[in-house]
This record gives structure tokens, C-alpha cells and sequence, in this order.
């Protein structure tokens, strides 16, 4: 992966009327990274994707690609392919002719585009099935040809906007593990936007996090779930607990905020919780299965909640939720306390190298 950007963003803003959708933003992603744009709707990620394709235009700020400025170029004259959640496949062309479509727009001679084509499907394992129609075909399968028919014209970036959400779980994960590979063996850098925190943390070299308009930190996946630097992304990446005034204070003994994460609280009694220094008792409010693990809610004697995280190693699902009332303690090592309070100078994000 190259130092260099394939794509930056200089004081971005985008405005549809009253509205600021993008406000003020700086962003660099490298060649040849694995670049996820993570948040909730409307935050302004899929905008921002938009105006690196060319379908929207900032309102003020310019848009780079291979440091060429492309702010004023129509989307076709960018060197970007982009692949969407419906896929916009031609129902009335079969697979080879859906992925070649764009060489034959760009008049490539026949023979050339159908090799071309024939290697863009041998690159997403559909070798073979190049004469099914889009209506034969399953929609992993589907995924995939619009994937071929993006790499077919070896575009600079691939920029993905949710291809995965119209997908089951199962598949879903499936094709994440997928796409990661394929983006290691094409060497192209990809830009892709999602709401799931699970699916950018699995992929991604960095992931920028969004929120109203705005990058809250742009990280590597373990250096934004371990070291959030916001209680936006520390609540937004992964499951937090948040303390803050007096339950800050008497539980930890510090003012401000802070964050825990559920799977480093333990429960007194195991053999690991032993010479932990933080501590807190409480009673177990409620018990949420999630098959391997569950999710324990204990109401605090000084305050507040916490949620803990166990696996299921030992005991059945009746004993489990049967622990509701249960009077606990529980630990957790000075380290695993995430101090969430800003630095005294901010700026539009923060990002770690």
C-alpha cells in the first residue's frame, strides 16, 4: 500500500439549501488502502462518496484524485467506478455483456472487451457464468457482477456505497471476507460506505467515522474500538458503557467521561478479576441471550448502569436469564478505561497515523 493519496478532500462542504450535509471536511485516503466510511443515516458519508464519483458537486472546498484536481470533472471523465446496493444490472443482457457494457461505451474492439470481461469474472469466481442472465443468478452472485463489471475498466478507486445491505447475514459476512481478499489481489484502492460497524471493522485499513456532516476520527479498526477518541464513536463502534458525573467520580474516582467496553468487565468471582483495582457492586437488572454470548445489565449501588459481556462457556440459557436479582461485583484493569474528554484543542477530526 503506497504513502501516497488516491483520493483528497481539501475543506469540503456540501448544502442542499438549509440544509449542511458535509460541513468544512479534510480527508486523505491512500492508494491502495481498504478505506471505510462509517455512520448512521444522514451523517453525510454516501454525500461525500457522491462527490468523489462526480453525481454531486460541493458546495465549496475541491475534490483530488491521484492529486489531479477533479472537482469540475463530469463523473465519466474520472478515473472511478462505482458500485451500488441494488447493483443496476441490465435484466435483458447476460452476465458477460453486463460486465463488458462499459468497454463497448468506450468502444473497445470486441475480442478485447470479451477477454477483458472473462478476467474480470475469473477475478469475483464466476468463471463460467458468463451466458446466465441477471435473473438466474443468486444475489451474492449478482454482487459479483457488478463488482467484475466495475473492475473491467481498471478504474483507479472503486467506491462501494452499502453493496452488501440488500444481502442476509450469512452471505453478507461471507462476501466481506470476499471482498477484502479481492481488494488484496487487485491492488485498487476501495472506498466504501456502510452503516454496520461490524462489516467496517472486519475490512477496513482505516475507517473514517461520520457524524452530522463531520469526521469524528479516522483510525485503524483496533485503534478506533480500543482508543475512541469521542463518546460519539465510542458508542457508535462496537457496544460502550459511558460513565460520567457522580458515578464517575465515586466509581472511578475521576470527573468527566469515560468508557468501558463490556467484554473487559469481569465478575468478581472468576479466577481472572483477582488484584483487578476497579471495582463496583450493583444487582443484575436484566439478561439479553445472544446465543454464544450474553449481555448482562447491572444496575449500580452508586449509580447508573453497566453492561457486561460474557461468553456462554459453562451453564444453560434457563440459568442465565435466571440470574436476574443476583447481587454482583464487578472488576475491570485501570488500563481498560478509555478517558473520553477532549483534548483542549480540537479540530475537524482526529486521526491516528
Amino acid at each position: 500500500m503506497s504513502s501516497s493519496a488516491a483520493v483528497r478532500l481539501e475543506s469540503v462542504t456540501k448544502r442542499f439549501g438549509a440544509v449542511t450535509a458535509v460541513d468544512g471536511l479534510d480527508l486523505e485516503i491512500r492508494d491502495g488502502e481498504f478505506f471505510s466510511m462509517l455512520g448512521p443515516s444522514g451523517s453525510g458519508k454516501t454525500t461525500v462518496l457522491r462527490m468523489i464519483a462526480g453525481f454531486e458537486a460541493p458546495t465549496s472546498g475541491k475534490v483530488f484524485l491521484d492529486e489531479q484536481d477533479v472537482t469540475k470533472q463530469a463523473p465519466f471523465a474520472r478515473n472511478v467506478n462505482t458500485v451500488f446496493q441494488d447493483y443496476a444490472l441490465f435484466p435483458h443482457l447476460d452476465v458477460v455483456g453486463n460486465v463488458e457494457y462499459g468497454l463497448a461505451v468506450k468502444k473497445v474492439p470486441r475480442k478485447q472487451r470479451r477477454e477483458r470481461a472473462e478476467e474480470a469474472l475469473a477475478s469475483v469466481q464466476l468463471s463460467g457464468f458468463g451466458a446466465r442472465r441477471p435473473s438466474q443468478l443468486s444475489g451474492g452472485q449478482r454482487q459479483r457482477v457488478a463488482l467484475a463489471r466495475a473492475l473491467v475498466n481498471r478504474p483507479k478507486v472503486l467506491l462501494l456505497d452499502e453493496p452488501l445491505g440488500a444481502l442476509d447475514l450469512k452471505l453478507r459476512r461471507e462476501m466481506q471476507l470476499e471482498l477484502k481478499q479481492l481488494q488484496r489481489e487487485v491492488g485498487i484502492t476501495f472506498v466504501f460506505v456502510t452503516h454496520d460497524q461490524e462489516e467496517a471493522l472486519t475490512m477496513s485499513d482505516r475507517i473514517a467515522v461520520f457524524n452530522h456532516g463531520r469526521v469524528e476520527q479516522v483510525a485503524a479498526p483496533a485503534q478506533l474500538y480500543e482508543a475512541p477518541a469521542s463518546s460519539f464513536v465510542a458508542g457508535f463502534v462496537g457496544t460502550s458503557n459511558l460513565i460520567s458525573g457522580e458515578t464517575a467520580r465515586v466509581v472511578l474516582g475521576r470527573e468527566g467521561m469515560f468508557s468501558i467496553r463490556p467484554e473487559k468487565i469481569l465478575l468478581a468471582g472468576t479466577d481472572e478479576a483477582q488484584g483487578l483495582r476497579g471495582r463496583a457492586t450493583g444487582v443484575i437488572e436484566a439478561v439479553v441471550y445472544l446465543g454464544s454470548v450474553n449481555h448482562y445489565v447491572v444496575r449500580l449501588d452508586e449509580g447508573g448502569t453497566l453492561t457486561v459481556l460474557r461468553q456462554n462457556l459453562h451453564g444453560t440459557s434457563d440459568q442465565k436469564v435466571g440470574a436476574e436479582g443476583d447481587r454482583v461485583t464487578l472488576a475491570w484493569a485501570d488500563e481498560h478505561v478509555i478517558d473520553l474528554n477532549p483534548p483542549s484543542a480540537s479540530g475537524n477530526h482526529q486521526e491516528e497515523k
